[in-house]
């Protein structure tokens, strides 16, 4: 699934591809918004992306089963 986060006075957004769900993706963003933390997001390489809740402007969340388009999905 594709994830946008778009941070405040940055003009552009961090782009992350996951395996994880958008129901897990919702549930850490509320518990950092919350908590004024760190949204933690993990990619499909096990590379986080560690961004801090206060700086957020807004989480964009794509389709979980995306169909891929190309010769390199099959």
């Amino acid at each position: 699934m594709e994830i946008k986060v778009g941070i405040q006075h940055v003009n552009r957004e961090v782009v992350v591809e996951t395996t994880e769900t958008a129901v897990d993706v919702e549930r850490a963003f509320s518990e950092a918004v919350e908590n004024q933390g760190v949204f933690t997001l993990a990619d499909e390489r096990g590379r986080r992306v560690l961004i801090p809740s206060s700086k957020i402007a807004y989480v964009d969340l794509g389709e979980e089963h995306a169909r891929k388009v190309g010769f390199g999905t099959l």
